[in-house]
């Protein structure tokens, strides 16, 4: 009887991940053979390339989104705490240091996700121009 709550989830133990990957193994070789299978696994592999590179582009754009998105709570903290400096109504200037530090290292880490994705595509490009 299976785990209404799927606490326990089916998983594939040792011996028969090893099977599988023999299996695995064999119809790649088979399929190299063939000029036909050759064709099959270089498409394969092109097409598992491109969604590489695609899902490593929204993955650097995903993550510059969250640290500009943590950025600016830390720039709204930063904004509270210049008003209780201002008011007199901090201890010291220390709270505000740290929400400006926090902001400025946050911006810097989405700018930078960012940059390497423009980097990335500007290599793309010099490798392989436009056919226009």
């Amino acid at each position: 009887m299976t785990d209404p709550l799927m606490t326990n989830p089916p998983m594939i133990h040792g011996q028969a991940a090893r099977k599988i990957a023999r299996i695995l193994r064999a119809v790649a070789q088979t399929l190299e053979r063939s000029r036909g299978g050759r064709a099959v696994l270089a498409g394969g592999r092109a097409i598992a390339r491109s969604f590489g590179q695609v899902l490593h582009q929204l993955w650097l754009e995903v993550t510059g989104f969250t640290f500009l998105a943590i950025a600016g709570i830390g720039a709204l903290a930063g904004m509270r705490e210049y008003g209780k400096y201002q008011s007199g109504h901090a201890a010291g200037p220390g709270r505000l240091v740290l929400a400006v530090c926090f902001t400025v290292s946050f911006i810097w880490f989405g700018l930078s996700s960012f940059w390497r994705v423009k980097k990335k595509l500007k290599a793309k490009e010099l490798r392989a121009p436009s056919q226009t």
